[in-house]
């Protein structure tokens, strides 16, 4: 039953967005990571053999299971989606920071919710969804990366996941980072809402597994990400 619900055409098509490199590395004729684990675990106890579709950016990779090109989803949990996407408790928690110029006047994250400040997001991520929701004051600016768009336009501030921003601070000396976080990032697996409910409770029930078994630590150390954290039990 839950086979059939889950992969109606016989092979389980799984949405991988390897714009995230906490989530998922490698190109589209190789992913690898956390995601393509999960995906490959849920599909070996589904006995379904499993389909990449691969995508460079995590509105893509929402619109390719809306659309129906897939039939499960790696996405951070947010209101903006769940409307048309069934999640899971979160298996993965990563955080959103900011970086701004060095001579910036800013240190902490309330500093940047400022009228005048624009801040930069990748167009469709969990923290452009996040911050275009909470900030009052600053204007959200979104392009194909959030660091392109904000060392090409001369914004303010640019917003990201940690690992990433991390590793652009790093290589762009003229530039650091607030280390506070500005959000939590709850990475879950996803699938359609009209979805059965059965389907949805093996999914939840297949992630709490993964996270107490030690499957989801065991495939971050191997992906190489260590600062990536395994979400608590739901």
């Amino acid at each position: 039953m839950i086979r059939e619900d889950l992969a109606p055409s016989g092979v389980l098509r799984a949405s991988i967005n390897l714009g995230n490199p906490v989530l998922a590395q490698g190109t589209p004729e190789e992913p690898a990571g956390v995601a393509v684990d999960i995906a490959r675990e849920i599909g070996r106890r589904l006995e379904l053999p499993v389909e990449f579709v691969c995508f460079d950016a995590a509105r893509k990779s929402f619109e390719a299971m809306t659309s129906g090109q897939a039939d499960i989803c790696f996405l951070a949990i947010d209101p903006a989606r769940a409307d048309e996407v069934a999640f899971t408790a979160p298996y993965v928690i990563i955080e959103g920071v900011f970086a701004v110029r060095r001579e910036s006047a800013f240190s902490t994250v309330a500093d940047v919710d400022q009228p005048g400040v624009r801040v930069g997001v990748k167009r469709g991520s969990a923290y452009d969804l996040y911050l275009t929701r909470t900030l009052q004051h600053a204007t959200v600016v979104r392009g194909d990366e959030g660091v392109d768009v904000f060392k090409d336009e001369g914004l303010e501030v640019a917003a990201g996941i940690r690992q990433p921003i991390t590793r652009f601070v790093a290589e762009h000396p003229e530039f650091r980072l607030i280390d506070e976080r500005f959000m939590q990032i709850q990475q879950a697996v996803g699938t359609t809402k009209d979805r059965s409910a059965e389907t949805v409770d093996y999914l939840h029930s297949l992630v709490e597994d993964l996270k107490s078994t030690g499957f989801i630590a065991d495939s971050l150390a191997r992906s190489h990400q260590p600062d990536a954290a395994v979400a608590p039990p739901a």
